[in-house]
C-alpha cells in the first residue's frame, strides 16, 4: 500500500515548479522560502523547520529539526547538493520513526535536475 499518493505527488509537483523557476545553484534555504509560498499558494497547510524530539525510555535524548511537514501527514527533507546518497535516505526515515509518521519524501535541487525520493516507515 502506497501511503498518502495523491499528497506526494501534489509535493513532488509543485517542487518541479520551483525548480523550472529557480533552476539550481541556490542554497537549501532558498528552497525552502520558495516551496513555503507555493505551498500556501497551493492550499497545503505547512510547517517549516519543525522539531522532532526522539525519546528512548520515556525520556528525551535527541532533537532534530525537519525541514518541512505536509498537511502533518509528509515530512520533506531539502537538499541541495549534487546527489543523495544512504546517509540522507536514513536521516529521513529516522524522522519518520521518531514522528510515527509514514511518508517522507527526499527533495534535491541538483544541477541534473529535481531528485526526490519516497521513503516509508
Amino acid at each position: 500500500m502506497f501511503y498518502e499518493k495523491d499528497l506526494t505527488y501534489k509535493i513532488i509537483g509543485i517542487a518541479m515548479e520551483v525548480y523550472n523557476e529557480l533552476g539550481y545553484g541556490f542554497l537549501e534555504k532558498v528552497y525552502e522560502k520558495s516551496l513555503l509560498i507555493a505551498f500556501k499558494e497551493n492550499n497545503l497547510e505547512v510547517k517549516n523547520q519543525f522539531p522532532i524530539d526522539v525519546y528512548y525510555h520515556n525520556k528525551k535524548v535527541g532533537e532534530y529539526i525537519a525541514d518541512l511537514i505536509i498537511e502533518e501527514k509528509v515530512i520533506v527533507e531539502l537538499k541541495s547538493i549534487e546527489k543523495l546518497n544512504k546517509v540522507h535516505n536514513a536521516q529521513l526515515l529516522n524522522y519518520l520513526k521518531a514522528t510515527n509518521k509514514k511518508i517522507g519524501l527526499l527533495i534535491n535541487f541538483s544541477s541534473k535536475g529535481l531528485e526526490y525520493k519516497r521513503i516509508i516507515n
